[in-house]
C-alpha cells in the first residue's frame, strides 16, 4: 500500500467530500398573486321593539347661527354630528340631515309620539357624507317633533335608526325659520 503525501491528500479529500454533497436546491416558486381582502359590509342591527323604547343615540345638541340662518347639531363632543337641522332663512326651508349616505330612492321616516311622516332622502354631496331631506318651515311634522314625549326617531333606508332627544335647540331652529 502506498501512502500519499499530506500535501496531496488534503485536496483529494476535499474533492471527495465535495462530490458527496447534495445538489443545490431548486429556486422557490414565484409567489402567487394574492386576492385583495374586502372587509365585509357591516350588518345593521336595528333597534328592536317600539321606537319609544329604543336607547337614545349618544350626544347632545348645539345651536349656532351663520349667514344662511340657524342650525342645531346633535352628536358627541369633538365628533361629526349624527343629525343636523338647518334653516335656510332666505328660502324658508328646513334641511334635516343625518350621518351616512343612501342609495337612489331612499326614504327618511321621522317619528314622534304624535305620528310619523316619510320623505324622499338624498345625499347632500359633502364630506363627511350626510343623507338629507328638505321640508317647508311650516311642515306639521316639525311641530310633532317639537312636542314629542322626550324623543323622536329617524329611520333612513340602509342606515342605522336613531332615537334623538327633543331639546329646545330643535324647536329654536324651526321657529327661526318661521319668523
Amino acid at each position: 500500500m502506498r501512502i500519499i503525501s499530506a500535501p496531496l491528500s488534503v485536496p483529494l479529500l476535499l474533492l471527495a467530500l465535495a462530490s458527496c454533497s447534495p445538489a443545490p436546491p431548486e429556486p422557490a416558486p414565484a409567489p402567487q398573486p394574492t386576492k385583495p381582502v374586502t372587509a365585509p359590509t357591516p350588518v345593521l342591527t336595528q333597534p328592536k321593539g317600539d321606537w319609544i323604547d329604543w336607547p337614545i343615540t349618544p350626544g347632545g345638541w348645539v345651536y349656532r347661527n351663520d349667514s344662511r340662518g340657524s342650525l342645531a347639531l346633535f352628536g358627541e363632543t369633538n365628533r361629526d354630528a349624527v343629525f343636523i337641522i338647518r334653516c335656510d332663512k332666505s328660502r324658508r326651508q328646513l334641511f334635516l340631515s343625518r350621518a351616512g349616505s343612501v342609495a337612489e330612492g331612499a326614504k327618511m321616516v321621522l317619528r314622534s309620539s304624535a305620528g310619523l311622516q316619510s320623505y324622499p332622502a338624498s345625499n347632500s354631496g359633502g364630506t363627511p357624507h350626510y343623507a338629507a331631506i328638505s321640508v317647508a318651515s311650516g311642515d306639521i311634522m316639525m311641530d310633532r317633533i317639537a312636542y314629542s314625549r322626550g324623543r323622536f326617531a329617524v329611520e333612513t333606508t340602509g342606515l342605522q335608526s336613531l332615537a334623538i332627544p327633543v331639546w329646545p335647540e330643535f324647536s329654536r331652529v324651526v321657529e327661526d325659520c318661521r319668523a
